[in-house]
């Protein structure tokens, strides 16, 4: 209960927070664009505007960049097969849970739209809502991926503190012993 409590003021007075908060709201909104531009494609909807569902193909660059640097600060001291547990460390299970899904779902959805599209001639103007589904699905696993990396760095902020372990060797967050001397390590890592 106190380290909830502790926890959570760390979480409302961190300063980098001021950053990375208002980049995991954007990745949020694009997440929740991408998703209707997909929910309008897969009912066969012409998206409301053109061209400027494309804006959502641009905006990913704008909160992936800064995620791949938060992502790779927060796992440095990490084994490249923990990669992802680690990122992911600030989660809830649901949310990591959601994003395996919606991995899954857009290698399915991206099968079908190559299979789909495949020896059928390039469509004028505005794309037709079967191009839209194609790209919203991989919009939606970048838009959700930047977000939850972006949460999980705000929800866990001692992962930007290096873990050590007795002797003073650098530790991954997930390990138990320490890689170098073998010392055990008595502050168990988080788990959600």
């Amino acid at each position: 209960m106190y380290y909830e409590l502790v926890s959570r003021q760390a979480c409302l007075t961190n300063p980098m927070n001021a950053a990375l908060f208002p980049l995991m709201l954007l990745a949020g909104l694009g997440f929740f664009l991408s998703l209707a531009a997909h929910l309008a494609a897969l009912a066969g909807i012409q998206i409301p505007g053109g061209g400027l569902v494309w804006a959502l193909h641009i905006g990913i660059f704008v909160v992936w960049f800064p995620t791949v640097l938060v992502a790779n600060r927060m796992t440095r001291d990490t084994r490249d097969k923990d990669f992802w547990k680690n990122a992911m460390t600030g989660c809830p299970l649901w949310m990591r849970a959601a994003l395996v899904i919606l991995f899954a779902y857009a290698i399915v959805n991206f099968v079908l739209f190559m299979i789909g599209t495949a020896g059928k001639p390039h469509p004028k103007g505005d794309a037709p809502p079967t191009v839209i589904r194609g790209f919203s699905g991989h919009w939606m696993l970048f838009y959700g991926v930047a977000f939850a990396t972006l949460y999980s760095a705000i929800h866990a902020p001692q992962l930007f503190r290096p873990r050590q372990c007795p002797q003073g060797h650098a530790v991954a967050p997930t390990d138990r012993t320490c890689p170098i001397c073998g010392c055990p390590l008595h502050d168990e890592p988080e788990s959600s």
